[in-house]
């Protein structure tokens, strides 16, 4: 499906700029309500956002727009994005919206959505709103128009149901931990959540102002983290992005653990234990040390392309419950229906109770090979696709792609969420991929000009 506004990660762009505006989100709100209500009759959508200074610009106006179509609003105010997702559930509410831009800084911002599942809207029904933005902005009859209320619990109704993710005998007592919210979504959440389970919990990241959010703070800025754990001598540090769906690791030495390590431990854990439910998904930018490491220990791995979109998509195919990202989108799919980070950390910690070992030793079964990402980041106007045929770009790929033999892989590919080209290479120890990743992004930055 070719789509005007809907991205891999719903809608997404720079605040002010088309179509991030407060004139397209009331239009949008309208549309949603009015493929809900041509549906359902009488719908109800929740509304949460992270912390962004335009979240209260962009929440007021869907929540306007909505009413106009005649569906009701319950206002989550900021919450994690899974937590939309479980609430939506929860609530039997007919679809949730996120109002956030994940890890993207704070003058972006976003739209995504979730079903009455709590799973990302089919690819129809993202047809059909685009479709009704067409359409002239028409209100139902003052009797009929949406009511909206404030859903004062959530952040309890939320941290409770993290908590529930991992047995209740499992006890994070005697752990210390430094959390990073990244100034966003996760900041009145995650640490009520670790400290109620008995860990000695620190901060960082965890004051918000509108404009700080992913501010050199999360999972996109680990230095923070590491220089934190190794100063305060905790067992772990754990990073969350802006809207909490992602979560990247520190262990007690200051090595960082990104998502390909965590679907290694909750995988190694659940397959031993008899509980994986079969494969696991990771993606094209999955470390080639996973695939090993899965072969070796005879659990199906799949490659999807990148983006949760195509983990659930496949996930889904094959019936299986865990998949994840090397970012750290991590889908524990038999406790939760997307990305959650809290949840996905919560795994992690119960395997190091269970087996009372520390990160460093857990993971001493998974040899990565290097791998190095460089982001190259558009200029105005610049298509990316059209960048990528470039035939000079192509014949750089393939040369190098020769030069590396079966000694490695190249991956190019526009991002999803942000204005860049990312450029990976990874290959076995002697190679300098750093080098080989630095060379590549050259020829990308050549074209740009």
């Amino acid at each position: 499906m070719t789509r005007r506004y809907f991205g891999t990660d719903g809608i997404r762009g720079t605040v002010g700029e088309s179509p991030i505006t407060a004139d397209f989100m009331l239009k949008l709100g309208w549309a949603t309500g009015r493929v809900l209500t041509r549906e359902k009759g009488r719908a109800r959508v929740m509304i949460g956002k992270d912390t962004r200074i335009s979240g209260y610009m962009f929440e007021s106006a869907l929540e306007s727009g909505l009413s106009a179509a005649g569906v009701d609003v319950m206002l989550l105010g900021p919450m994690p994005t899974p937590a939309i997702a479980y609430l939506t559930r929860t609530f039997r509410a007919d679809a949730g919206i996120v109002i956030s831009a994940s890890h993207n800084p704070f003058q972006d911002n976003g739209i995504k959505f979730f079903s009455a599942a709590g799973t990302k809207l089919a690819d129809e029904v993202e047809a059909r709103i685009e479709a009704m933005l067409e359409e002239p902005l028409t209100t139902v009859a003052p009797d009929r128009l949406g009511k909206a209320m404030r859903v004062d619990d959530a952040p309890g109704r939320y941290i409770e149901f993290c908590k529930s993710t991992i047995p209740d005998r499992v006890s994070l007592h005697g752990l210390k931990m430094v959390v990073d919210c990244a100034h966003g979504a996760t900041y009145h959440i995650a640490p009520s959540v670790f400290r109620e389970m008995g860990a000695e919990v620190s901060l960082i990241g965890a004051t918000p102002d509108g404009l700080n959010i992913n501010q050199e703070v999360g999972s996109t800025h680990p230095a923070a983290l590491r220089a934190a754990v190794i100063q305060q001598g905790a067992d772990l540090g754990v990073a969350f992005d802006g809207d909490g769906d992602r979560v990247l690791l520190v262990d007690a030495d200051g090595r960082e653990i990104d998502g390909d390590d965590i679907l290694y431990l909750i995988a190694r854990d659940r397959h031993a234990r008899g509980e994986l439910g079969g494969g696991v998904v990771g993606t094209l930018m999955s470390n080639f040390g996973l695939a090993a490491a899965m072969e070796e220990l005879e659990i199906p791995f799949e490659r999807a392309k990148v983006g949760d979109r195509y983990v659930m998509e496949r996930l889904a195919t094959h019936g299986w419950q865990l998949g994840g990202e090397s970012s750290g989108h991590i889908v524990c799919g038999h406790v939760q229906t997307t990305g959650d980070g809290i949840v996905s950390a919560l795994q992690v910690l119960a395997i190091m109770v269970r087996e009372q070992q520390s990160l460093g030793r857990l993971l001493a079964g998974l040899q990565k090979a290097p791998q190095a990402l460089v982001n190259v980041r558009l200029t105005p106007g610049s298509d990316a696709k059209a960048l990528l045929e470039q035939a000079s770009l192509r014949q750089a790929v393939s040369s190098l792609e020769a030069e590396l033999g079966d000694q490695g892989r190249v991956l190019l590919r526009a991002s999803g969420t942000e204005p860049l080209i990312r450029v990976m290479v990874e290959g076995r120890p002697h190679l300098d991929v750093d080098a080989l990743a630095r060379r590549l992004a050259d020829d990308v930055q050549a074209l740009l000009g």
